[in-house]
């Protein structure tokens, strides 16, 4: 099953891949679609995935954030046709832990999305961090270890998007915040953006193709 959601996001993924980009993602489009919505388990799905990336090195930088959307799809859709506390057995656990080092904090900011349509609520950055990653918690302290970067520079929220670029590229590379920074950013400051800011927004990007992927996800995803 694929959640409409998720095939919104990923088309959407790969027409902005594409535009900055030779290589024309789009005509991936069917076979990304045919993982989604195949009925195998997680795992043989991740197989698949992982295929088209294989075959595929064009399109090598959306890999892992492709894995957070099939991650949040096998949450909203496959997971209906599994017994109803699946996430709790140990099956899932040993997913979990197979899968552990894959994917990025797209799926965390994903989960969020979809919380904030649940409850009929705008995205906000403080609310994500406070209410959603519970950063001023001692028992998350992962959590603001990994977005401290963000922490540090919410008030980029309210400046251009020349300065969000300046700052995401003075993060250090083996930062987990490193390269969805500058689109978390961005999105966090205009959820909405027109035509005219998106290009502006690509214009300063820091990796404009993968950049404007994920601005893209994020955008449709609300």
């Amino acid at each position: 099953m694929i959640d409409p959601k998720i095939e919104i996001a990923f088309v959407a993924a790969l027409e902005a891949f594409s535009k900055y980009n030779s290589f024309d993602a789009t005509q991936l489009t069917d076979e990304f679609a045919d993982v989604f919505a195949s009925d195998e388990d997680f795992l043989s799905k991740v197989d698949e995935l992982d295929a088209v990336f294989d075959e595929n090195p064009e399109v090598e930088g959306l890999r892992e954030i492709f894995f957070d959307l099939l991650m949040i799809n096998f949450f909203s859709a496959d997971v209906k046709k599994l017994e109803e506390d699946y996430l709790d057995t140990p099956e899932w656990e040993s997913i979990e832990e197979e899968t552990l080092d894959r994917g990025t904090e797209l799926l965390n900011l994903l989960l969020y999305l979809n919380e904030c349509e649940d409850e009929e609520i705008e995205p906000e950055l403080e609310d994500y961090l406070k209410e959603f990653l519970l950063v001023d918690e001692d028992e998350f302290q992962d959590e603001y270890r990994i977005y401290e970067p963000v922490i540090a520079n919410q008030i980029l929220i309210e400046s251009p998007v020349s300065e969000i670029s300046k700052v995401a590229a003075t993060l250090p590379e083996d930062s987990e915040l490193a390269e969805l920074f500058y689109p978390m950013m961005c999105f966090f400051q205009n959820i909405d953006p027109s035509d005219e800011e998106k290009k502006e927004i690509a214009d300063n990007a820091i990796n404009k193709e993968f950049d404007m992927a994920v601005l893209e996800i994020l955008v449709s995803f609300q």
